[in-house]
């Protein structure tokens, strides 16, 4: 059995490769080539507000002839942080597809790191304008260093305005991204209020855990793109149920979980504001040709995700095959 550990993935693994593995897991969600179960998700009672969510997947004939099969194990502890401790850790368990051994363990926190931060870049890279150049980043938590390289990966922004409820906080995130971004000729600005930050924003990346909208979808600029990343549960919504109503396009990941658990157009559907009717397809149908994505400059595109299983287990087959051919991780007996 192989071990990873998150700096093994990291050896391997880059934001372009996670983008192009997330490309190929839409797709073949989109195709129904995969077996995608609703992840399980309960409380944990006495962990002063921990979760605890498991997300199986198999993916038909990835990479050909076989297939992959894997679950990532993964808690949500808000209490982490200040215990200097991840607030999302998770640990990813892909199967041998012949013996239904457990053949490589992954820290599933950088697993989910990347992925998701390239669910942001495929999605603005497939939907939003070609002259983009102004992004906003609304949380700065675990997950927003990977969705940040990820759309610069994805446009030449010139400028991201990130907000966040803690100025301190905010202000740490510049400080440790701001070489990497100039490097790429990207300015990182601390926007006070989330009206500064979306002004004029060609490309918004929503990541945290927020149970109201951080934004007023009323202000979003025409031709603007929007990720919505952070919420996954029906009680909470980082999207403005007015963005919704003013968008002219609306892209989900995987189209059944996003229904059943995404707050954001879970309960618009629910108060009669938004109909799913209005959800285009899944991205994946995007990316194989089969379904039009943006048409002109002046449209406002929407992306929800959930994340699905699908995701980790054909980024996880990506990343053990790359550090096989490299000698990289260490090998135990199962």
């Amino acid at each position: 059995m192989l071990v990873l550990s998150a700096a093994d993935i990291a050896r391997v693994f880059t934001v372009r490769d996670a983008i192009e593995a997330d490309k190929k897991a839409f797709v073949m969600q989109a195709r129904g080539e995969c077996v995608v179960p609703l992840r399980i998700n309960f409380d944990v009672e006495g962990s002063g507000g921990g979760q605890s969510l498991y997300m199986p997947a198999h993916v038909k004939g990835y990479p050909a002839p076989g297939g992959a099969t894997g679950v990532k194990i993964v808690s949500v502890y808000p209490g982490n942080a200040a215990k200097g401790l991840p607030v999302v850790p998770a640990t990813m368990v892909l199967v041998d597809e012949e013996t239904g051994l457990v053949e490589a363990l992954l820290d599933g926190t950088e697993l989910t790191r990347l992925r998701t931060g390239a669910l942001s870049g495929a999605a603005t890279e497939v939907l939003a304008r070609e002259d983009a150049r102004v992004g906003a980043l609304f949380g700065t938590g675990g997950q927003a260093a990977s969705q940040l390289a990820a759309i610069l990966e994805a446009r030449p922004l010139a400028e991201v305005r990130v907000h966040d409820l803690d100025p301190g906080r905010r202000e740490a995130f510049i400080r440790a991204r701001r070489a990497e971004c100039e490097a790429r000729g990207c300015r990182l600005v601390a926007a006070a209020s989330a009206d500064a930050a979306i002004e004029g924003a060609d490309v918004i990346v929503t990541v945290t855990t927020s149970a109201k909208p951080v934004f007023d979808g009323s202000r979003v600029a025409a031709g603007a793109h929007v990720n919505g990343i952070g919420s996954y549960t029906p009680d909470k919504a980082e999207l403005d149920p007015a963005l919704l109503v003013r968008a002219d396009r609306v892209f989900v990941d995987n189209l059944a979980a996003v229904l059943a658990e995404a707050g954001d157009l879970v309960m618009p559907i629910k108060a009669g504001s938004f109909g799913p009717e209005r959800v285009a397809g899944e991205l994946g149908s995007v990316l194989d040709g089969s379904l039009p994505g943006r048409s002109s400059g002046k449209e406002i595109t929407v992306f929800k995700s959930v994340g699905f299983a699908a995701l980790d287990v054909v980024a996880a087959r990506e990343i053990v095959t790359r550090a096989r051919e490299a000698g990289v991780g260490r090998k135990i007996d199962s």
